[in-house]
């Protein structure tokens, strides 16, 4: 610990003393204390029922947040349902899921009235939230063939209807901010892997797609229309690239959080270049950010394309050896090598305060959890 000195005047010669040190510096987790202290990811996609999952998630102390999408590389939606009521059916205390709905017909005068009810039956089976996707933006069209943006006021009848329920609404907009820059130039090895493998989904070679910028003015249009919705930015709001600019959004929308699913190594880019801004970001904002990793559980399929992050042939080895990396880079000082960044990545040693709301009481009372 540091001393700190001052010049004290004795009789007529002056002399260096010692003072009492200053305070105590926050008092931080081990890499230890990762096997004791209650966790929650509140991002991941069950995709089979896999009784393997909940028995790592409990062994290492973590509650999960399942989250159905439409996508395509995912089983369909009904199944992923039934995967879901499976596993809440195996251990409800463990998992959890959030709903989401198809994007068919949207436009149609039915399209409400359909899409609310099959969220209240997901949500009297357990669903604790609702899940929109990037295809609202990048692929979504309506019956007349126009594209779909989240901030459509065809949509405001169901969210008045997630509003009135008190529902959390999970939005994945838009993607990482690499997916609109040449390959060379991303700033992270998963994102280049991921869009190498998913083109249609790779800006960059799509130019006539909408922009980047104009994608995030529209879910903030949307968060701003909508400022009684509990709003979930996934992956950092895909504002992953940036602090600062996550620091302006979570001002502009006070009833918004984020996760942070498959951005780890974005923000350890950053902290790499100003550790302590990053640092300060998370205590300053200790409030508004879930631990989430988008750990994906699928049968293997040596014909799938890349994820981000990776399949495995092992995933509790891998879901395990996740969960470990992350709480070492946000809980301790440790450094470690991150091969998405071809770094080492020292820890931001969070305070214990802020890692327990980070990693618990956060998403507990946000998705309405608490007992």
């Amino acid at each position: 610990m540091r001393a700190i000195f001052r010049l004290t005047i004795l009789a007529s010669a002056a002399v260096l003393l010692p003072v009492a040190a200053t305070a105590q510096a926050p008092e931080l987790y081990s890499e230890s204390d990762f096997d004791t202290v209650p966790k929650f990811d509140a991002h991941v996609h069950a995709n089979r029922v896999d009784p393997d999952f909940l028995k790592i998630a409990r062994k290492d102390r973590f509650e999960l947040l399942s989250i159905n999408v439409d996508y395509p590389d995912f089983p369909p939606l009904p199944d992923q349902a039934q995967i879901s009521a499976e596993m809440m059916k195996q251990d409800a205390t463990t998992f959890h899921f959030a709903t989401t709905f198809p994007m068919d017909g949207f436009g149609a005068p039915e399209w409400t009235a359909r899409t609310t009810a099959r969220i209240d039956d997901a949500l009297a089976k357990g669903a604790v939230a609702v899940k929109v996707w990037k295809n609202i933006g990048m692929v979504a069209r309506d019956l007349d063939g126009k594209r779909v943006f989240l901030d459509d006021p065809r949509f405001d009848g169901v969210m008045a209807h997630l509003e009135h329920k008190g529902v959390p609404l999970i939005a994945h907009q838009a993607e990482p901010k690499n997916c609109w820059l040449p390959l060379d130039e991303m700033t992270t090895a998963n994102d280049r892997e991921y869009f190498r493998s998913h083109p249609e989904y790779y800006m960059y070679l799509h130019p006539e797609e909408p922009s980047y910028e104009e994608l995030m003015e529209r879910r903030d249009h949307f968060v701003g229309q909508h400022p009684k919705l509990a709003f979930d930015g996934a992956h950092m709001a895909s504002l992953e690239w940036s602090v600062d600019e996550l620091a302006a959004f979570f001002d502009r929308y006070p009833n918004a959080v984020v996760d942070l699913a498959a951005r780890m190594s974005n923000l350890q880019v950053q902290s790499n270049e100003d550790l302590e801004k990053v640092r300060a970001f998370f205590i300053k904002y200790q409030d508004r950010i879930l631990y989430g990793t988008d750990l994906t559980d699928s049968p293997p399929d040596p014909a799938a394309r890349a994820q981000n992050p990776p399949a495995t042939d092992d995933f509790p080895a891998e879901a395990d050896r996740v969960w470990r990396a992350d709480w070492r880079y946000l809980a301790t000082p440790e450094s470690q090598y991150v091969d998405a960044i071809e770094a080492d990545a020292p820890g931001l040693a969070l305070p214990r305060a802020v890692i327990d709301k980070i990693y618990w009481s956060n998403a507990r009372r946000f998705f309405k959890l608490e007992s």
